[in-house]
């Protein structure tokens, strides 16, 4: 994508979504690494529910690593995959202890080896706990950035290389935001809200921008009467 429409999308963005940043309440990166791990098909309200209460019980590495995981279950039921997760965290943190003195790492290799961790993981913590100029591509971005042409990719993977190629530097964790907050707020993957879309002009999709276009058309006729 020529650059002039890169930079179109990302301040049309910014105008849209002012401020945009992670929903994730956090005060570290040991915090942060945990939450984004327990946001796995979770939403961010709903893991910023459990964690109060389990950063309180559990409020560094080394403590939740000496916790058994049917105890941080039990603190974190109300999310999916809940027992699964426990396990993660209590395994990640005895890692975090053992390898690295209870500090979270912060190099992409380094984080892809503790459990529960992928590249998704990795690069919000990078980016957001260690200011990296990387992007975290989860299903709201992969989506967004190949339907706005930012991307012409059919994996997660292929999507993050190009996004890393095509957007500009130091622009790559406020692009994540962006994508992420209009993924939800309009381009969604069922209904997507072509009507309302501020980047409808660079869809590549054409039902969406046949949507949008009727849905304007429909709301001048209105308008007129």
């Amino acid at each position: 994508m020529e650059k002039e429409k890169v930079e179109g999308i990302l301040k049309t963005l910014r105008a849209a979504y002012p401020g945009a940043k992670s929903r994730l309440k956090y005060d570290n990166p040991f915090e942060l690494l945990m939450a984004a791990v327990l946001s796995a098909q979770t939403t961010d309200d709903q893991v910023n529910k459990v964690t109060q209460e389990l950063f309180r019980r559990y409020p560094t590495a080394a403590e939740l690593a000496g916790a058994e995981p049917e105890e941080v279950a039990a603190c974190i039921k109300s999310l999916g995959l809940y027992r699964m997760k426990a396990q993660h965290l209590v395994t990640a943190c005895r890692m975090l202890v053992e390898k690295y003195g209870g500090r979270v790492p912060d190099t992409l290799e380094e984080l892809l080896e503790l459990p529960g961790v992928g590249r998704k993981v990795a690069n919000v913590v990078l980016a957001n706990a260690f200011g990296r100029d990387v992007i975290a591509v989860d299903t709201h971005v992969f989506r967004v950035a190949n339907r706005l042409g930012l991307a012409t990719a059919g994996d997660v993977r292929e999507t993050e290389r190009q996004l890393m190629t095509v957007l500009p530097s130091g622009t790559r964790n406020e692009a994540h935001h962006l994508l992420i907050h209009h993924g939800r707020a309009v381009c969604r993957a069922r209904a997507p809200k072509c009507g309302e879309c501020v980047v409808k002009s660079y869809c590549r999709d054409a039902d969406h921008k046949k949507r949008g276009e009727a849905s304007h058309s429909a709301k001048d006729k209105g308008d007129k009467i």
